[in-house]
Formats: C-alpha cells, structure tokens, sequence
C-alpha cells in the first residue's frame, strides 16, 4: 500500500509540473542567440526608412559587409541627423567614395589608417605634407597629380 501511495503522489507531482506553464527562456539562451543575431550582421530590410536613406551609397554590398561594420556603419547613421549640414554633406561624399572602392582597396585603407593610429610622428609629418601641397598653386598640384587612368573595376561577391 505504501508503495501505492508513493506512486500516485509521484504521479500527481508529475503531472502537476507538467500542467504549469512554461517559465521564460533563461537568461543564457537569450543572451547566446542576441550573440548570434549580433554575429550574423543586419540584414539591409532590417534597417529603418532613416537609416537606409543616410547609408543609401552602401545598398549593393550591404548584406556582404562584416556584422562589426555594418554595426559602425549604423552607428554614423544614428548621429547623422545630429550633424551641421557640411558634416552631413562629407558624410555622404566619403561613403559615396568607399562604396566605389574594390574590397582590396578598402582592405589597404584600413591598414593605413591602422598604421597611422599608431604613429603620432607620421601623422604630423603627414599633415605637414599635406599643408604644404594646400598652399601650393593650382597649376603646381595638378602638374603633381597622377594621371587619370581608367577605373579600376569594382569586384562583387
């Protein structure tokens, strides 16, 4: 009989436990598919009408971008609207630019800029350059200028 007793109350704590609802997801689930959402980037549809229309330049590579730029990319955009109009304005020139150079040329902009981050005394030197190019006359930069060849071709994946 106890025996009896034993397993009928184990049968209704079974089945009381499994009439209740469900709790919530625990905390690292959530926090591991937030990391996968995070790891597989924004899709372009994803992005607000205001976001879209400020990254319009970068549409045609958007989905093959790195989930960590596209998170910068949408980062210039959330500041965007907060932007004087001439900050605006280089905004959309320079992503118009980089969205015009092959995935190698971005690849050696980014080692530049990393290899100038780290050097105080190239930068200085480098603005000093670059001054002294500004003051020359027009007719002097342009005799300096590389001549214009065809475009390199841009590369899609």
């Amino acid at each position: 009989m106890g025996r009896f007793l034993a397993l009928l109350l184990a049968l209704s704590v079974a089945g009381a436990a499994a009439a209740q609802p469900s709790a919530p997801a625990p905390k690292p689930a959530a926090k591991a598919a937030a990391k996968k959402e995070k790891a597989r980037g924004t899709s372009w549809a994803q992005l607000s009408a205001e976001h879209q229309q400020v990254l319009a330049p970068l549409k045609p590579d958007w989905d093959a971008l790195e989930p960590e730029r596209q998170r910068k990319w949408i980062g210039i955009a959330k500041r965007y609207p907060k932007m004087k109009p001439e900050g605006q304005a280089r905004v959309q020139k320079r992503m118009q630019e980089w969205a015009k150079l092959t995935p190698e040329q971005r690849r050696q902009a980014r080692e530049n800029y990393r290899r100038m981050a780290k050097s105080p005394e190239k930068r200085k030197s480098l603005r000093q350059q670059w001054a002294e190019y500004q003051a020359l006359p027009p007719h002097e930069r342009q005799s300096l200028a590389p001549p214009p060849g065809p475009e390199p071709k841009k590369s899609r994946r």
